[in-house]
């Protein structure tokens, strides 16, 4: 059970990752790789400045700020000097590599003894569930720490998804997501779709960057490697969303991605138990992912055959 717990927290972490790919992927339609390197990030500015005696709530913000920077020069790459998005992407990506090294001053950052936002819901469970007190789950003992934890980062996601369906319906999100539709016809309206990008782009990794920075702060270490694959995470986490709930509507379509987020992640918590060698992990989460892209398809290809034969 506490595996359980601590994959379902680490869904919800990485659904602020689900978020940004789906701002960048379904909103605008841009093959964004700059989040690998966005990822890795947030979690070193986050990680060097608790370590530097920062507030980790502030320290997070500003993971925010530096993945809205990342972004905005990816979106200004494609959109100012004509380069291609994907390429753009990869132009930023490598870059961040460096700049990465030189925010933690080496390949690896610990946080085990240092004081973070998740440091402070411990303390804070201690408080009104006492020191070591387990809690009953489905019949399962689990610290009592694990569940205000969990708690903490369900009440994030949500009110996170809320903003975001707010901020999608205003005047400025509505023109976001009418450039991603049809960028022809709201340039026609007198829309710079160009600013649009790249003020897209920006929010895409600033929430991949706090995705980076919890997830640092909750693993307790930050490490230049560990953005490799959360492109392809983040995406699947959307596609099996999407293949979920089939429905168009903006407030489904985020609930569905934080869904795919918390559902990837058990599945591959459950392939682990299964006893799946750790180094096979980026194999299985591809496969996953071809899966996530084929079933929907052959399901509609499926119901069809049945319809017709009928």
């Amino acid at each position: 059970m506490t595996l359980l717990l601590g994959s379902i927290t680490i869904g919800l972490i990485l659904a602020m990752l689900a978020l940004g790919i789906f701002i960048s992927f379904r909103i605008f339609d841009f093959p964004d790789i700059t989040a690998e390197g966005s990822f890795t990030f947030g979690a070193s500015i986050s990680a060097a400045l608790i370590i530097a005696g920062v507030n980790p709530l502030l320290a997070t913000l500003t993971s925010f700020v530096g993945g809205g920077l990342a972004g905005m020069v990816t979106g200004i790459l494609h959109t100012r000097f004509k380069i291609n998005s994907l390429l753009s992407g990869i132009l930023v990506m490598t870059a961040l590599y460096s700049v990465n090294l030189h925010t933690m001053g080496r390949s690896n950052l610990p946080l085990l003894s240092e004081t973070t936002i998740f440091t402070w819901f411990e303390k804070l469970a201690v408080k009104f569930s006492g020191e070591g007190k387990l809690a009953m789950v489905l019949g399962w003992e689990v610290p009592a720490k694990d569940l205000w934890i969990l708690l903490f980062c369900l009440i994030m996601v949500i009110l996170v998804s809320l903003l975001l369906w707010w901020f999608f319906r205003t005047r400025l999100g509505t023109a976001m997501r009418a450039t991603g539709d049809n960028a022809q016809m709201i340039r026609a309206l007198g829309v710079n779709t160009k600013l649009m990008i790249i003020a897209g782009v920006a929010l895409s990794n600033a929430f991949i960057a706090v995705a980076g920075s919890l997830l640092a702060q909750y693993q307790g270490f930050a490490d230049v490697q560990m953005g490799i694959g959360m492109l392809v995470w983040g995406l699947a986490s959307v596609i099996i969303g999407e293949a979920l709930i089939s429905e168009n509507s903006l407030g489904l379509v985020i609930t569905g991605a934080v869904i795919g987020s918390v559902l990837f992640r058990l599945l591959v918590a459950i392939a682990l138990r299964w006893g799946m060698n750790p180094i096979d992990l980026k194999l299985i989460t591809a496969l996953f992912v071809l899966l996530a892209l084929i079933l929907p398809g052959f399901m509609k290809n499926t119901k069809k055959i049945r319809l017709t034969s009928k």
